[in-house]
């Protein structure tokens, strides 16, 4: 969209350290300065709200590849990036709704904002945060801190998200000016509010590890939302799903539809196939295909094989030749619409439950809430109606699935993790640096990085470039080894 060229180019200068002035970009007759924040919401929900990712499948041991050396299946990724960009449009729209006297979409500004900034954090450790925000919203690009900002804490980057999601919940208000151009809800300010809360105890509960940090205050700020339902409301079912939904419209459709890839060298890996052969969990028909060599039937768990994530490219594509190996469903390649991209689901907010009753940070059922996410699962997955109602009670119910005492958290964590198949972007890749679980495979003889999971990626070039003494202290004060993929973040000490 044109109307955001103007501010892309601000952030540039902002991250990518020029010494001008900001004066000195900030004519351009070709393009308006001035935008209804209904304008810009869309793209920014877009970007936020588009989860599906192979890489993160192949990290997280759902898929393997098959047509080349894949460092992120291998575990031998380096560098990644920042979202400054994503951040600046969001700033945007919020600077615009000021202007417009608009603020719902302010608190939800916020919200997506604050979704980008964990994103960041959750990467690398330490990133820049007070001086960056500051800097754009005051739209002061001439000083030091502008062009090189401070990196925070991840610790004070936490606090800070949290204390802008509570405002954004306490905000929202239904009998405000209507939200336009608002793919995800159509307006709806009550769903936003069930989006926000819900998403607040993820962040929360990401944070299990520092429980008893008093700046956070994790339990009680969990228990707030929890023991305050009409302040605070949380996600009902399904149809309040944060996700972005597909069209059969060019432009619009699934992110993999027609890619030629995802149709031929994307293969199931062993140990997820196992794990749902193990609890006899139908989804597998699902999520992928029978073997060429087994003729089997689509709903025989024997037809099913997968490769190994950490095996050599040799082994697994001798295996997939000898027709020994499930490939990931058709759907995923041939499907317009499949299914939407989801930031957060009503079923991850039932686990977020569960393992707060086993922690002891609430009261309530676990084996309730665990089961209501099982449920909300299989029904969001239930592509064309493939296995029944009966079949999914029966699995609910079954002994391999029931919680067991002192197994809790490893089966909460299990059967998030398979919901998140193809969906919730990296959130299963942190959710097992959280938790351990499900163990990752990286027996191979193909693994890199010395036979470890990477915890983090590193910084930018671009930061070391234009930010040199900011990052270096940041490295320092977090890695003793330097920056390196295997260091320990704060949130997982």
């Amino acid at each position: 969209m044109n109307k955001t060229i103007l501010y892309s180019t601000i952030v540039g200068m902002l991250v990518f350290a020029s010494c001008k002035k900001y004066e000195a970009f900030q004519d351009n007759p070709n393009n308006p300065t001035q935008a209804d924040p209904s304008l810009l919401l869309p793209s920014i929900e877009r970007t936020a709200f588009s989860t599906i990712s192979a890489d993160a499948a192949l990290a997280s041991r759902y898929l393997v590849y098959t047509q080349g050396a894949s460092n992120t299946q291998y575990y031998g990724w380096q560098r990644s990036s920042m979202a400054y960009n994503n951040i600046s449009q969001v700033i945007r729209m919020e600077q615009e709704a000021a202007r417009t006297n608009k603020p719902n979409y302010r608190y939800i500004g916020k919200f997506l904002k604050s979704h980008f900034i964990l994103n960041m954090t959750q990467t690398f450790g330490d990133i820049p945060y007070s001086q960056m925000m500051q800097s754009i919203l005051n739209g002061n690009f001439s000083d030091s801190s502008a062009i090189r900002p401070a990196y925070d804490k991840q610790e004070d980057i936490y606090l800070g998200v949290l204390n802008d999601l509570k405002i954004a919940a306490d905000s929202l208000d239904a009998n405000g000016i209507a939200i336009g151009g608002d793919l995800i809800y159509n307006g709806n300010i009550e769903k936003w509010k069930r989006l926000i809360n819900s998403y607040t105890l993820r962040i929360l509960m990401s944070l299990s590890k520092k429980e008893n940090n008093t700046a956070l205050n994790i339990k009680s700020r969990f228990n707030e939302i929890i023991s305050n339902p009409a302040k605070y409301p949380l996600m009902t079912s399904n149809a309040d799903n944060g996700r972005l939904p597909y069209y059969d419209i060019t432009g619009n459709q699934y992110p993999y539809f027609n890619n030629n890839s995802m149709k031929t060298d994307y293969y199931l890996d062993v140990s997820f196939i196992t794990m749902l052969q193990d609890l006899k969990d139908p989804r597998l028909f699902v999520f992928g295909k029978p073997t060429p060599s087994s003729n089997g039937a689509v709903m025989d768990f024997d037809s099913y094989d997968g490769l190994s994530g950490s095996a050599p490219l040799a082994e697994n594509t001798a295996k997939r030749g000898a027709g020994n190996a499930s490939q990931i469903n058709d759907r995923y390649a041939y499907t317009a619409i499949n299914e939407p991209s989801l930031l957060f689901s009503y079923a991850e907010l039932q686990f977020i439950l569960a393992e707060a009753v086993v922690r002891g940070w609430i009261s309530g059922d676990a084996s309730t809430y665990y089961t209501n996410g099982i449920k909300a699962s299989m029904e969001f997955s239930n592509y064309n109606n493939t296995y029944s109602e009966q079949l999914m009670n029966t699995y609910i119910a079954s002994s391999e699935v029931a919680l067991e005492a002192g197994r809790e958290i490893e089966q909460i964590i299990t059967q998030k993790y398979i919901s998140m198949f193809m969906n919730t972007g990296w959130q299963p890749f942190y959710e097992q640096r959280r938790t351990g679980f499900p163990q990752f495979d990286v027996s191979g003889a193909g693994i890199l990085n010395d036979g470890r999971i990477p915890k983090r990626w590193m910084y930018p070039n671009d930061e070391f470039v234009n930010n040199r003494v900011n990052v270096e202290n940041a490295i320092k004060n977090q890695f003793p080894e330097g920056d390196d993929i295997n260091g320990t973040m704060w949130i997982v000490q």
